[in-house]
């Protein structure tokens, strides 16, 4: 559900390895691209094209068949909806894996039940900007997911969506997916949208003077955050317990991870290619989420908030993204 460019790449994995799978897709041209050449991913190698089937968003409601396993790679603003869209075709004992960034976790839960939702953190880096063609930059061998049950009511179904993915890359098993999950959003707020801001690939965005030091702040505060609202720090992108930290050096440690092992020097991060495209980007799920939990419990996140505001008046016209914002976005507002 949603095969954009981490949807179409996954999706085509699994067709390769001769699963079952159906593409849902809300781009229509892509849709069309699709069955006409199929799903053409550029990997740092290799080219592959592969043959899927892929429907409309409207064509939804003709399904007959009923899924076993849905995969919702759509944006986390867009989990709600495209949920209660599939909610009709799923098996009986079907899951839902809410495969994104931010913490979706509970809005798929509260659709089709907690029995039924597993909850996945992704690392790799994908972009689209043509349809039917995808740049995959992490090739399966390269890639990482880990999944994990909502509650104890879906405890011991993770090795099912384990076995389907682990054909798109490494699946880990988490015993605790919402830190998991809180752990790629300490992540994704110090890489996804300050780089944006500035309109870079995240390779260069991070050398440019004080950028750095401004996207670990941003994760040390989403570190903080993720303690704040219950969470633990736990291993993610196949560290070990210890190399487990203190939320300061944790933070600076994992964005370090994503720049060593999960980027390539012209990697745009998501947020990027949706300003790119004209879409907005998930910005108050993931650097806005950060000031909210923060502010739940009287604490400030000042990085992250002053991320946000720039965001918005990116995304509202009155400010356009580049380097010239460079100043701006290490300044930070007098309390």
């Amino acid at each position: 559900m949603g095969t954009g460019a981490q949807g179409a790449g996954i999706a085509a994995d699994l067709t390769r390895a001769g699963l079952d799978v159906t593409c849902i897709e809300q781009w229509p041209a892509h849709v069309e691209a699709m069955r006409e050449h199929g799903i053409e991913i550029r990997l740092p190698l290799k080219t592959e094209v592969t043959t899927v089937r892929a429907l409309h968003l409207c064509e939804v409601a003709t399904l007959r068949e009923k899924f076993d396993i849905v995969f919702v790679v759509v944006k986390a603003y867009d989990t709600r909806w495209a949920v209660e869209l599939i909610k009709h075709a799923l098996a009986p004992d079907a899951l839902v894996v809410g495969l994104q960034n931010g913490m979706s976790l509970n809005d798929v839960a509260d659709i089709v039940g907690p029995e039924r939702t597993i909850g996945a953190v992704i690392e790799m880096a994908s972009n689209m900007f043509e349809p039917g063609i995808v740049t995959r930059q992490n090739a399966p061998e390269n890639s990482w997911f880990t999944v994990g049950a909502f509650d104890d009511s879906a405890r011991g179904r993770e090795p099912e969506v384990q076995e389907v993915l682990r054909h798109a890359g490494t699946v880990e098993i988490s015993p605790d997916i919402r830190s998991s999950k809180w752990m790629k959003l300490v992540a994704n707020a110090g890489e996804l949208v300050p780089s944006a801001i500035l309109d870079e690939a995240l390779a260069d965005a991070v050398k440019m003077p004080g950028v750095h030091e401004f996207m670990v702040q941003c994760g040390k505060e989403a570190a903080r955050a993720a303690v704040a609202d219950g969470c633990k720090l736990v291993p993610i992108f196949g560290l070990t317990e210890d190399q487990v930290s203190g939320p300061d050096q944790y933070a600076k440690d994992l964005l370090g991870e994503v720049l060593e092992k999960y980027s390539l020097p012209d990697t745009r991060t998501t947020v990027l290619q949706d300003w790119m495209k004209g879409r907005r980007a998930e910005v108050d799920e993931v650097n806005g989420f950060v000031v909210e939990v923060l502010a739940r419990v009287g604490q400030s996140a000042p990085y992250n908030a002053h991320t946000v505001e720039i965001a918005r008046r990116i995304e509202a016209g009155e400010l356009e993204r580049g380097p010239q914002n460079l100043e701006l976005l290490l300044t930070l507002p007098v309390a």
